[in-house]
């Protein structure tokens, strides 16, 4: 067990500096001068000099070559500097520290409807296999895949808080008006893992521990949850560490169409602005919190399951 997860703890270690190098890598390989963007974006109708782009670089350290350029960078956001906002001139990591919190509980919201939903509709759809119940999930399921998450937003703003007046549009970042964005993020992340969930569970309910279970007397729903739910989650929870980066990928759209004040809408008016220190933060936040998810979830497999703890011994 500690073998395994030292192991793991390594590889989550490789993996986030990684991800550090390719998030970094966004300014050098952007195309342009970024010593001439910030300075154009400072004074949009001053066209710089050639020794305000040079002075500049040298301030920044660009004159000098890349990996020092990556470690200095690396030293820095170690120290928690991820950088000054060119569009804003204020340091980066202070508006994340300010906007982080209301994107968290609205993703950690979002991530309790997500897998109670696709639970309790997956342990549905594999009691009732082959019947109308099933047919039902299974088709909110192919649905709910295919179409993307910003159309079932537009839906809720148009029918939900304009047509029946249920929620707001405007936002303060109460957790109260989180609900209805967390409920679209929810419903429309649950439709795939719903699918998995489910495939797993019919795998689950074919095996033999499950027909020895049914033959002792146990009653179906026994089965399902005592013997073939255990069996069948270590993908769904795989699923859902996978899925974290996702969620936070996938929430400035619905935070900019409901006015959240969180992270996500912060990052597309700098997408907008293209400030490249506000998008390369995004990017690293969301790559750390997937590593960090993708860990947790992969101890909660090894502790559940001891033929991982063999497996990776």
């Amino acid at each position: 067990m500690i073998r395994s997860t030292l192991r793991r703890l390594a590889q989550a270690g490789l993996t986030a500096l990684a991800a550090s190098l390719l998030v970094w890598a966004m300014l050098p390989l952007a195309p342009g001068d970024p010593a001439y963007r910030i300075l154009k974006s400072q004074a949009p109708e001053h066209e710089p000099y050639p020794a305000e782009i040079a002075e500049l670089r040298a301030d920044m350290g660009l004159d000098r070559p890349l990996p020092v350029q990556y470690l200095a960078w690396l030293g820095r956001v170690v120290q928690g500097d991820l950088g000054t906002s060119w569009r804003t001139g204020q340091p980066v990591s202070d508006e994340i520290a300010r906007r982080l919190p209301a994107t968290l509980s609205l993703l950690g919201l979002a991530l309790v409807v997500s897998v109670s939903v696709a639970l309790l509709l997956a342990l549905i759809s594999a009691a009732f296999r082959d019947r109308w119940p099933d047919k039902i999930i299974r088709a909110y399921a192919q649905i709910g895949a295919a179409l993307p998450t910003f159309l079932f937003g537009l839906l809720a703003l148009q029918y939900v808080v304009v047509g029946a007046g249920v929620g707001k549009v405007l936002s303060g970042g109460a957790l109260g008006m989180a609900l209805l964005p967390a409920l679209i993020i929810g419903v429309d992340r649950a439709a795939g893992w719903t699918q998995l969930l489910r495939a797993s569970l019919i795998d689950a309910m074919n095996s033999g521990y499950a027909h020895m279970s049914r033959a002792r007397g146990s009653r179906p729903w026994r089965t399902l949850l005592i013997h073939a739910l255990p069996n069948a989650a270590l993908p769904f929870l795989t699923a859902i560490g996978v899925s974290v980066g996702a969620l936070l990928g996938g929430s400035p759209i619905i935070e900019d169409l409901f006015t959240w004040p969180g992270l996500g809408s912060y990052t597309l008016s700098a997408l907008a602005a293209r400030d490249f220190p506000v998008i390369q933060a995004f990017v690293l936040v969301s790559a750390l919190l997937y590593v960090a998810a993708s860990l947790a979830i992969d101890l909660a497999a090894i502790a559940i399951d001891p033929r991982l703890r063999e497996a990776r011994a």
